[in-house]
């Protein structure tokens, strides 16, 4: 299919092997192509934007070295591939990412063969990419594998571990920093460039390594010179570090000269070992608006690219969930002194904005570090602090040894607020919060609650705050029913349930998110509703009245069936004898592919229509 004759180079690239054809002469004006169209169809369908912006030399020129999909590329979170998407024959479908039915967000193995590990969580590309280094030795197979990780997600722990092991067994595998904005960079220029032509080149890697095996036979020379070395690449390169994890440092060069791409991937693509090339981009290059604000441009809206600013949505009367947490994070800063604020490099996406503005001194953003902030969390309450964690729920999952062994455990006053509870939409499964009931519900010690509406998370908050334990709340993406938010800090009975609605014969308990649309169902179904608040501990006596007074029960949750609120609710009327119908509703048992968050729960049967239509199949 033709693109337009805006993109005569781009119309002739299907698969990375039409951009190994190319003369290299080309790659620059090919570069200026992709990155015009990766403005054009994100601005059509919204997604990742800034991050791609940034990669699109890279990208071109790793096509250009490496002989993908045999060699193979592997994208760390993967909102940097964008343009590798383009160039691995989705160039078409790409109006269609992150849409029902589209092309994913991410890298997905089952949607390309050039997508050689599915990603979602930063931090995992190292590890993965040398996992398929050894696995390639081991079958006797002579493929190259390449990391390409960003300067946020190196701050994981998992990418250093990973480093470790790769240089422990002398693997052979090219990791690239992805670097916008680390401090640790150096002006990137003519003198940098030269250095890593030299440090890159087949000679300086050849004296290396024959110096190595002469010298290693005096050890107190090879000592000195090793040290020489260091010191002498330590005056012209930050290296030291990825240096004595084993790996050999080139950088940093220019992320947007092609041609120095080139040159250096070309230079470096067979040395033994591993070998860690630093690459200095800029977030959004290209796109004037991208480059002055990244972050607001990071993930976007459909756009207008002739206009150097999104669209805004119309004010809304009514807060979403995380500007429901933000305000209330203040508003109890404000009264407690003790409260600390931690997230894992989601500032922004949490609601703590103002709370790092106004309560500096008690905000800590710990970088990608999910393990660190759960326990950072922990040694904070140890010494009387009152913790809040700010994290998705999809992301504490990263964190869940942490959770039990340091929170749980030691029965530490933590508070999480879970973000992004349930499915989300657009950003698929790897971002959906599915499971949080399942994982929470069966540590002792948690307080788990999930809020039918805005003011009732803000009680939940509340509450939560003040047990003497580590609890939860939980919360969908955007906005709730429009509930009235209160300005006051009251509390829940702790474990207490509501009746939303009365009715007949059916009794639903729903939690969080379900309650609304369980409500407009019960009432056209004449059911008794009930807002059940608490995940643990649940409310065993209203789940009595229930069971005594009504012929079948119903549970419905935005959580999968295997292990949640439902299950807790099958456990207690079976220890009790009581047998009667009762039907889970919830998340199947499957990954949730994306798109929109309405599409997805009535294709759950989540929405309205689908409870009823379940709920008389059920009854009848």
């Amino acid at each position: 299919m033709k693109l337009s004759k805006d993109y005569p180079l781009l119309n002739d690239i299907d698969l990375p092997a039409d951009v190994r054809k190319l003369d290299k002469s080309l790659l620059k004006a090919l570069s200026k192509e992709l990155r015009e169209y990766l403005t054009h169809t994100v601005s059509l369908s919204g997604g990742h934007f800034a991050a791609g912006l940034g990669t699109v030399e890279l990208t071109v020129a790793l096509h250009y070295i490496f002989n993908t999909p045999e060699d193979q590329l592997v994208w760390d979170v993967g909102h940097q591939a964008y343009p590798h998407k383009i160039l691995t024959g989705r160039k078409e479908k790409m109006p269609t990412i992150r849409t029902k039915d589209g092309i994913c967000a991410f890298p997905n193995r089952a949607e390309s063969e050039y997508d050689a590990f599915g990603v979602g969580h930063s931090s995992t590309s190292i590890s993965a990419a040398l996992g398929m280094a050894i696995a390639a030795r081991v079958n006797g197979e002579k493929k190259h594998m390449v990391a390409i990780i960003g300067d946020g997600s190196i701050t994981g722990g998992m990418a250093y571990e990973a480093m470790n092991h790769a240089g422990a067994i002398d693997a052979n595998l090219l990791v690239i920093l992805n670097d916008n904005d680390m401090s640790i960079s150096p002006p990137v220029g003519a003198m940098n460039n030269y250095f890593t032509r030299v440090i890159s080149s087949k000679f300086y890697s050849s004296v290396r390594e024959e110096s190595k095996k002469v010298l290693s036979k005096m050890p107190s020379v090879w000592d000195l010179a090793r040290k020489t070395e260091e010191h002498l690449k330590g005056m012209i390169v930050p290296g030291t570090l990825f240096e004595e994890l084993g790996f050999n440092y080139i950088g940093p060069i220019d992320g947007h000269d092609v041609d120095m791409l080139v040159d250096t991937l070309s230079n470096i693509k067979n040395i033994s070992g591993p070998v860690f090339l630093h690459v200095v981009t800029r977030k959004g290059k290209g796109y004037p608006p991208a480059e002055k604000d990244p972050l607001a441009y990071h993930g976007v809206p459909a756009f207008d690219p002739s206009k150097d600013s999104l669209p805004k949505s119309a004010p809304s009367p009514h807060p979403t969930y995380t500007q429901v947490f933000g305000c209330w994070l203040c508003d109890m800063a404000e009264k407690d002194r003790k409260l600390l604020g931690i997230t894992p490099a989601m500032r922004e996406g949490s609601g703590l904005v103002e709370f790092s503005e106004r309560f500096p001194d008690r905000y800590f953003d710990v970088a990608i570090a999910e393990q660190h902030a759960v326990t950072l969390a922990a040694g904070q309450a140890c010494q009387g602090g009152k913790p809040v964690v700010a994290i998705y729920s999809t992301f504490l999952q990263r964190a869940y040894d942490q959770l039990i062994h340091d929170v749980a455990i030691q029965n530490l006053d933590v508070l999480f607020a879970l973000d992004r509870a349930g499915l989300v939409g657009p950003d698929g499964p790897t971002h959906a919060g599915s499971f949080d009931h399942s994982y929470l519900r069966c540590i002792p010690n948690m307080l788990v609650m999930s809020p039918a509406d805005e003011n009732e998370c803000r009680q939940m908050l509340t509450t939560g705050y003040h047990y003497k334990g580590p609890a939860s709340v939980r919360y969908p993406r955007g906005k709730g029913p429009g509930s009235l938010v209160s300005t006051d800090l009251t509390e829940l009975e702790i474990g207490k349930a509501e009746i939303r609605h009365q009715g007949g014969r059916i009794a639903i308990l729903a939690w969080g998110s379900m309650v609304t649309p369980a409500v407009e169902a019960g009432k056209q179904l004449g059911a008794t509703v009930i807002n059940m608040r608490f995940v643990k501990p649940i409310d065993e006596t209203m789940i009595l009245e229930m069971a005594k007074s009504h012929d079948v029960l119903i549970t419905v949750e935005e959580n999968v069936i295997s292990g949640g609120a439902g299950s807790a609710v099958n456990i207690f009327l079976q220890a009790q004898q009581i047998l009667m119908p009762v039907l889970n509703l919830g998340l199947p048992d499957v990954f949730i592919e994306q798109g929109s968050r309405e599409e997805l729960l009535a294709g759950c049967g989540l929405d309205t229509q689908g409870m009823i239509r379940s709920i008389e199949k059920f009854a009848a």
